[in-house]
């Protein structure tokens, strides 16, 4: 990327009931390296319930006299993150749509290093012609761990890019560290503001699929985010998955898991129990000693997710992108959903 002129790059943020977050949000926006001049920040309100449009409204207020590139917007009426991000979609005057989440924690050099792959020249990679680029993945690390059910995330990597750009049915990445060109999204249109979960799959899928544009892994663009504390908030992430899948199974036909076979449980927790659990007592440690359970009870309930999932009809709508971008001149699109 050239120094003295980098790419122009809009950030879009949801929040929801994210007054705790706000604050240390913020603090990893003010301390990215790239250049203020070439970025804005912009953060949607989906209706929270909390004190979170106050603060928003604060933090706007002292961004201004700071000269920091903030904007607030809202999304009050659909309740869904891939809602509020159509809105800053939406707002959006840059080229590069990039986005992250309010409880994630980007470093420093997240946006600098997420840009680099944009850069007009052939890249040395892949030797791809980045005018043909329409994605960027960054890595999703973990925040430091504060039990041992973060450890066990940690350890498996659950929140990885690794995982989700290996997909099997098509590679995509997590809205969570993600950078998209606007004219992929008046391409295939925007996000589905219904879908609940998925739609930062469905989303890439369309992309890569509708068009001949590419992806790539910029693995030093990272973006930290906490894992799970609690067995019930863990359950629930996989609960969410097993959702995912059959929503994604609903819209593209991907194959749904399969429900482990009673022998496959009986096989891990006998091995479990007469290998790995004494080892990991007599080292004294917890971790070890329940990975396996909780790695099966992960399984179990993203199953039941699948299981319980329903697609509703309106998640299937794509709004198409509507308002023109008038600093690089793209022109205005139909507002005509698509399906």
């Amino acid at each position: 990327m050239n120094p003295l002129n980098p790419i122009a790059v809009s950030v879009i943020i949801p929040i929801y009931n994210g007054q705790s977050d706000l604050p240390n949000l913020l603090q990893s926006l003010y301390a990215q390296t790239y250049d203020r001049d070439r970025v804005e920040y912009l953060i949607i309100d989906n209706g929270s319930q909390d004190n979170t449009w106050n603060a928003l409204k604060q933090a706007e207020i002292e961004a201004q006299a700071d000269r920091f590139p903030l904007k607030i917007l809202q999304e009050p009426k659909i309740q869904g993150s891939y809602a509020a991000r159509n809105q800053g979609i939406q707002a959006a005057t840059a080229e590069i749509l990039a986005f992250t989440d309010a409880d994630c924690r980007p470093e420093p050099d997240w946006l600098t290093n997420l840009m680099q792959p944009f850069d007009s020249n052939l890249t040395i990679d892949s030797g791809t012609n980045s005018a043909n680029l329409g994605w960027v993945a960054g890595e999703v690390s973990a925040l430091p761990s504060k039990n041992w059910l973060e450890r066990y995330a940690d350890r498996a990597e659950t929140l990885s890019q690794k995982h989700t750009l290996a997909n099997p049915f098509s590679p995509y990445g997590q809205t969570a560290n993600l950078a998209v060109r606007k004219v992929c999204f008046r391409d295939v249109g925007l996000f589905r503001p219904y879908l609940t979960t998925g739609g930062d799959a469905d989303q890439c899928w369309r992309i890569v699929r509708q068009t001949d544009r590419q992806w790539q892994f910029a693995a030093n663009a990272v973006v930290r985010h906490r894992h799970r504390s609690t067995l019930n908030e863990l359950m629930k992430q996989w609960q969410r998955y097993g959702r995912s899948n059959r929503f994604l199974h609903d819209l593209h036909g991907i194959e749904l898991m399969k429900l482990p076979k009673l022998s496959y449980y009986a096989y891990r927790l006998s091995r479990w129990a007469f290998k790995e659990l004494p080892i990991a007592v007599f080292k004294r440690n917890l971790l070890d000693a329940l990975s396996t359970p909780v790695g099966l009870l992960c399984l179990r309930s993203r199953w039941r997710g699948q299981l319980n999932a329903t697609l509703p009809e309106a998640a299937r709508e794509i709004p198409a992108l509507t308002v023109p971008q008038p600093e690089y001149g793209e022109p205005q699109i139909s507002s005509k959903p698509l399906r």
